[in-house]
């Protein structure tokens, strides 16, 4: 299980996911598309915010979503957060990752 780290109260820090089919292992193209991940703290089922990945390139096509964290989304708590990826096709469709991200939050210095 990877933990993507992360610091309190950084405005810039980036996360990558590489988004493939669980049968083929082939990247998933959304696109024209968009993907998003929503952030909460482990055990709650409350959103705290929700990140839009960044269409740079042919990186969605490629299965590849880049999330920037901005002021404000880090300024919380240390401890262990989730994250949850939910695709929406060019067609509107709608497809949730079942594998959820899992971060830690530590306090700056």
């Amino acid at each position: 299980m990877q933990i993507y780290n992360l610091v309190k109260d950084d405005t810039a820090p980036q996360v990558k996911a590489t988004l493939t089919r669980q049968d083929t292992g082939a990247a998933i193209n959304f696109a024209g598309g968009s993907c998003r991940l929503k952030f909460r703290a482990k055990g709650s089922s409350t959103t705290l915010f929700t990140l839009l990945a960044a269409d740079v390139g042919d990186n969605f096509q490629d299965g590849i979503a880049i999330f920037s964290f901005s002021a404000g989304n880090l300024d919380t708590q240390e401890g262990y957060y989730e994250g949850e990826l939910e695709v929406t096709y060019a067609d509107d469709n709608v497809e949730t990752i079942y594998e959820v991200l899992n971060f830690y939050l530590r306090a700056d210095f």
